[in-house]
């Protein structure tokens, strides 16, 4: 699915657009910059209310599809500028870590 769909689908505000249509893979749940380092897939959908600029780097670095801040926590605005540098998308959620998580595993479920 395609991370434009996800992102409509869970009223997910788009703060930065790289590529929106990149094919979500599955999903990361994790705070820990390591564990996402570490265990995270290439094209996974990352969910996380860290907000900070490593969290770019990170999703770079792993080629995630992209970073969805939960809680409609503030985002630094030097994150979005990195961001944007980069080509990393980031979506802002006022849903919670859990209710995110679950609704990316269903709509990614059957697919």
């Amino acid at each position: 699915m395609k991370l434009s769909d996800v992102a409509r689908e869970m009223n997910a505000e788009v703060k930065v657009s790289g590529d929106m249509g990149v094919q979500v893979q599955g999903c990361c749940v994790s705070d820990l910059l390591s564990d996402v380092l570490a265990n995270s897939n290439e094209g996974a959908l990352w969910v996380t209310h860290q907000s900070h600029p490593n969290v770019v780097a990170v999703a770079s670095v792993r080629g995630l599809a992209g970073v969805i801040i939960t809680g409609n926590k503030d985002i630094e605005p030097e994150t979005l500028k990195k961001a944007e540098d980069e080509g990393v998308n980031v979506l802002l959620s006022e849903a919670s870590t859990f209710e995110i998580a679950g609704a990316v595993y269903t709509l990614l479920k059957d697919k």
